[in-house]
């Protein structure tokens, strides 16, 4: 079967991607990547590419999905709706994170709805709904699904009437691979919360959502599936004891980027976590119904967090999960899919075969 990989890569990287984008057998794959002088500027902040992926990752999932299929890379970049509309493969496996706007997880799929060609995970509006946090929060909400208070601040003009309790989250409303969520985040004081949220509107150019500070044990659920085949990988949890001395209690972009390298891994997370049967049953129910009600496909993963009762609350939940090859890049997808007895090529394959029955191609 022909699969399109379709992604973004980290345009630190980007200028060698097409010097190295061939595998060892050519004849297998083929590669689409246009670089403008655009996509190489320097962005505004340090954490501007977190989502995209690396040369690293992409090659490996081109890999994965070469054991069964022929493989196209497609770089999601100006040209991509020509060269999947010239393509039209059997199906496109999608990684791409966007380039631009609050509904740039969706552009990709977006575009293949247009084309007709399937494609894994998430539709437009699922991506679109779960990366603008607060609509997300406020369909959850309406479904009674556990999540921390919010309120979401859109201009400086309405930090004169704010007044939130603290402690709280403050982070970007629409980012994902912890980008904006650094330690300084969790704040402690109203003066300590103006400033975060200031800061967010002015270096990320879009709201800031506030949110109640959960006190307890942190998780993140790997879902794969869909229907009656959803499953739930064995669950990840977050040890914040590994974090550096005197840091605050939270997966901020410092420990996911910086403090935990694969030269010199944190030891953060535990995975399967040790749970009694309730809560463990109590949070697999939580992510099943979450990502149900939010109509997510194929594959997802959901951060949870207990409250001040133990209490397991949904986080944030992202369709297009991190799914770092090697064993000590820490991704944590790819860490529940080998506890559940999946290798990464395994896993991989499997999303796609979620992707491929959903379509009845399989």
């Amino acid at each position: 079967m022909d699969v399109a990989l379709v992604y973004n890569v980290k345009k630190e990287e980007a200028v060698d991607a097409a010097s190295v984008a061939q595998p060892s057998s050519q004849d297998q794959h083929t590669t689409h990547t246009n670089l403008s002088p655009r996509d190489i500027q320097l962005a505004p902040s340090a954490d501007a590419f977190a989502e995209w992926d690396t040369i690293e990752t992409i090659h490996a999932v081109r890999d994965a999905l070469s054991l069964r299929h022929t493989v196209s890379l497609i770089e999601a970049d100006d040209n991509a709706f020509d060269t999947l509309k010239a393509d039209q493969p059997d199906i496109v496996f999608n990684i791409a994170e966007g380039r631009f706007g609050a509904s740039r997880e969706a552009q990709i799929p977006a575009i293949l709805e247009m084309l007709n060609l399937p494609y894994t995970g998430s539709d437009p509006l699922t991506l679109s709904v779960c990366l603008d946090k607060s609509r997300a929060k406020e369909i959850l909400s309406y479904y009674n699904v556990a999540n921390p208070k919010f309120a979401v601040i859109s201009s400086l003009s309405e930090l004169q009437s704010l007044s939130f309790p603290v402690p709280a989250m403050v982070k970007p409303l629409f980012e994902g691979s912890s980008k904006g969520i650094f330690n300084s985040s969790l704040v402690h004081s109203q003066e300590e919360l103006v400033k975060q949220v200031k800061s967010v509107v002015e270096e990320y150019g879009q709201p800031a959502l506030i949110e109640e500070f959960l006190p307890g044990r942190e998780f993140t659920v790997a879902m794969l599936g869909n229907g009656n085949d959803l499953k739930v990988l064995p669950i990840v949890e977050i040890k914040f004891d590994s974090l550096p001395s005197g840091v605050n209690p939270i997966y901020s972009y410092e420990a996911k980027w910086i403090w935990d390298q694969s030269s010199n891994p944190l030891e953060i997370f535990e995975c399967p976590a040790k749970l009694d049967n309730s809560l463990k049953t109590a949070i697999e129910n939580l992510c099943k119904n979450t990502y149900n009600i939010l109509r997510c496909k194929d594959w997802s993963r959901i951060d949870v967090r207990l409250d001040k009762n133990g209490r397991p609350n949904i986080i944030e939940i992202n369709p297009l999960p991190g799914i770092l090859p090697k064993i000590e890049d820490n991704s944590c997808y790819p860490k529940a899919a080998r506890m559940a007895g999946l290798n990464y090529n395994q896993m991989l394959n499997a999303v796609l075969d979620a992707g491929l029955k959903r379509y009845n191609l399989l």
